[in-house]
Parts: structure tokens; C-alpha cells; sequence
């Protein structure tokens, strides 16, 4: 499968790294060439560079990986979405903060597919953290990825890719359920930095 990276800092490059080495072909981007061209070197052989509308355009998948306040720009430089699964990562939050700059009566991923209508937007991802994807490996098992869209071919596919990762993905139902999904976000950042529990941490679900 072919993934372009919109933003390749730490979640984005982690991810674009872990995909490149299950086999799939990537293509980063980053505001800053170089930038971009040391991520693909970073995610190795089934890794290439290009700016934000050559990833978006080369991606089956095209996964959006910036700070909420440049989603608009970067979204706008990604050009035509048409059809594509727009995997959203992202957590919505205010600047200099861990809380949620929108939620509860929308979401971060709900106004994306508003900016990019005719994208399968897809949440996911965005409980996790950029340490857990590059060693998901835990003594208790696999932790948890929940997914959320409308459509339900996307939905799979991210689900497959969370699962050749190492995680245990969940269907978390349609996409208004990221509203849910965010404030879950929050909490595992409140309990990996105020809460000291690190970066080392996932959610996981128990089933009697």
C-alpha cells in the first residue's frame, strides 16, 4: 500500500517509519525539505521525501500528522483528496496545553472531513504515543488502537495497519465517536506527563 505523511515530526515519523518496515511504500513531507528528507532517510529503503501535495497525491492513504492550528494550511496545500483515506492522528489541542481546543459537540476530526468533504476521514491513532508505536510490545499484551469512521472500507484498512504494527485495533464506530476518542487523548497525556507515568503506556481493553 502506498502512505503519504502530511508532517513527519514525532507521531507522523514514527508511524511513516513502522509502515515503511511492514513493507508498505511511504512518502514524507514536512514544512521544511530537509526536514522531510531526514525522516525518509530515517524510515529507510520504502521511504521517499516530496512536499505536502506530492505525499497527499502519491498516498492511497494519506495521514494527516501536524498541530491542529496548521490542519487548515496543510490540508489546503495537500490539494485534490478525492476518495482518499484521510487518516487522522492528530489531538486537538490549545496552544501550550493539554486541553481540548474543540470537543464534545464536534471534533478535531469532524471539522477535518468538513475542510476535505469527498476524503474518508479515519481517526486513530491519537490514544497512542509516538514511543508505544515504535516498541508496542508489552508484558500484558498488545494495547489498544480504536478507530473511528463513516466509511467502513477505510475504517478496515487502518485497522489492518494497526494490527501489522503490533496493536490490537478496535472499531470504534462512526466518526462522531472521535469526540470520545480526543478527551481519551487528553487522558493519556495527563497520566504519561502530570500523572509521571511516561510515554511508555498504552490503553487495553479486557474481555471476561
Amino acid at each position: 500500500m502506498k502512505i503519504g505523511f502530511i508532517g513527519c515530526g514525532t507521531m507522523g515519523g514514527t508511524l511513516a517509519k513502522r509502515f515503511a518496515e511492514a513493507g508498505h511504500s511511504v512518502k514524507v513531507s514536512a514544512r521544511k525539505k530537509e526536514d522531510a528528507e531526514a525522516c525518509a532517510k530515517q524510515c529507510g529503503k520504502n521511504a521517499s521525501a516530496g512536499s505536502v501535495k506530492e505525499a497527499a497525491a502519491f498516498g492511497d492513504i494519506v495521514v494527516l500528522a501536524v498541530p491542529y492550528s496548521e490542519i487548515s494550511s496543510a490540508l489546503m496545500n495537500a490539494g485534490d483528496l478525492k476518495g482518499k483515506i484521510l487518516l487522522d492522528v492528530t489531538n486537538a489541542l490549545k496552544p501550550n496545553s493539554l486541553e481540548l481546543a474543540v470537543g464534545y459537540s464536534t471534533s478535531a476530526a469532524e471539522e477535518i472531513s468538513k475542510i476535505a468533504p469527498e476524503a474518508k476521514v479515519v481517526k486513530a491513532f491519537n490514544t497512542t504515543f509516538a514511543k508505544t508505536v515504535a516498541n508496542p510490545k508489552f508484558a500484558e499484551g498488545k494495547g489498544a488502537v480504536f478507530v473511528a469512521s463513516d466509511h467502513a472500507d477505510a475504517k478496515k484498512k487502518v485497522m489492518d495497519l494497526a494490527n501489522q504494527i503490533g496493536f490490537e485495533p478496535y472499531d470504534a464506530g462512526p466518526l462522531k465517536n472521535a469526540r470520545l476518542l480526543e478527551p481519551l487523548g487528553v487522558l493519556a497525556m495527563e497520566l504519561g506527563f502530570p500523572g509521571g507515568m511516561g510515554t511508555g503506556i498504552a490503553f487495553k481493553l479486557i474481555k471476561q
